[in-house]
């Protein structure tokens, strides 16, 4: 599944827009409390846990998006857009959202 930030697929016409398609992934306390506690971790100002943990949930994200784009009958998401936002009491929680159009392309 071809996935994009842009509007449009270079040299290809979209065919059909299926509709937007979602995906989202959520970072519990505990995931902040595991990496906090590895902070000798931290080269530089940036922590590799953190930032790996980080990429897990922003894979499955777009994994699931690329599901639902698949069930519509999709060969492509296009005008794909990533957020992050704290969730719970006292922003405990991190939530990765991926949302974009799905599309068939020829």
């Amino acid at each position: 599944m071809l996935t994009t930030t842009t509007n449009t697929i270079q040299n290809k016409e979209i065919s059909e827009y299926k509709g937007i398609v979602h995906g989202e992934a959520i970072l519990g306390a505990n995931v902040f409390k595991d990496l906090f506690a590895g902070i000798r971790d931290i080269v530089g100002g940036r922590s590799g846990a953190y930032e790996d943990e980080l990429k897990k949930a922003r894979q499955i994200a777009i994994h699931e998006m690329t599901e639902e784009a698949a069930r519509y009958g999709a060969n492509a998401v296009i005008g794909i857009d990533i957020d992050y936002e704290t969730v719970g009491s006292n922003g405990s929680m991190l939530m990765v959202t991926a949302t974009g159009t799905a599309v068939s392309y020829r």
